[in-house]
């Protein structure tokens, strides 16, 4: 998985950034970077979380499949933002990134409820 991922919203706080390249990361399977066509100095770190995470399964809405052009979940991939704070990988499962697997149309969805926390401590 690669390739230009188009967000139809920007992601918050990249206004108005939308356009992202994403590579994987060399040796790190499910490990990706998604940077800013834009503004290359802008670029996130994203996990397939499959790959990391098989137990989160968040629970979207038609409405937010429907903004990138998909029609049921086997249509999107779902990836996940990481960050190092204090030295550890954390995980941002609150607001996952559904991107249609094939047109790269993504959006940044922020879930209801508390069931998935902000900050996944990654790792053992």
């Amino acid at each position: 998985m690669s390739g230009l991922v188009t967000f139809v919203a920007p992601p918050p706080g990249l206004s108005p950034l939308v356009e992202f390249d994403l590579e994987p990361v060399a040796d790190a399977d499910g490990l990706y970077t998604l940077r800013a066509l834009a503004a290359p100095d802008v670029r996130l770190f994203v996990i397939d979380a499959p790959v990391y995470l098989p137990d989160y399964n968040p629970q979207v809405t038609m409405q937010q499949l429907e903004a990138i052009g998909a029609t049921e979940t086997s249509q999107v991939r779902v990836l996940v933002v990481t960050t190092i704070a204090d030295g550890a990988p954390t995980a941002n499962l609150m607001a996952p990134i559904l991107m249609h697997a094939t047109s790269g149309d993504a959006a940044q969805v922020i879930l209801d409820g508390d069931q998935w926390p902000l900050r996944m401590p990654l790792g053992a």
